[in-house]
């Protein structure tokens, strides 16, 4: 009984140091910029036609505003005609 025990302990101690080596290998995080999607939250902008919020990035420029969509848009800008 002494024995399996004294095995059990052991087991563990290498298993702890194990993983306290790997932590010390691992490099460091790199020091490049962040990215757009790891830049934060993006500004939720507003379809002019139905009302969808939509992310920035994903946003189509129209006429009387953003769309989610080209159908979206062409349809905003037929309803909505120049003066």
């Amino acid at each position: 009984m002494k024995f399996l025990l004294f095995l059990v302990a052991v087991l563990v101690l290498l298993w702890l140091l194990r993983g306290s080596v790997r932590r010390l290998r691992r490099p460091p995080p790199s020091a490049r910029p962040p990215t757009d999607a790891e830049s934060g939250p993006q500004a939720m902008l507003r379809c002019a036609e139905c009302g969808l919020h939509l992310p920035r990035d994903e946003a189509l420029p129209g006429r009387g505003g953003v769309f989610c969509g080209a159908a979206h848009r062409t349809a905003y800008e037929q309803a909505h005609p120049l003066p």
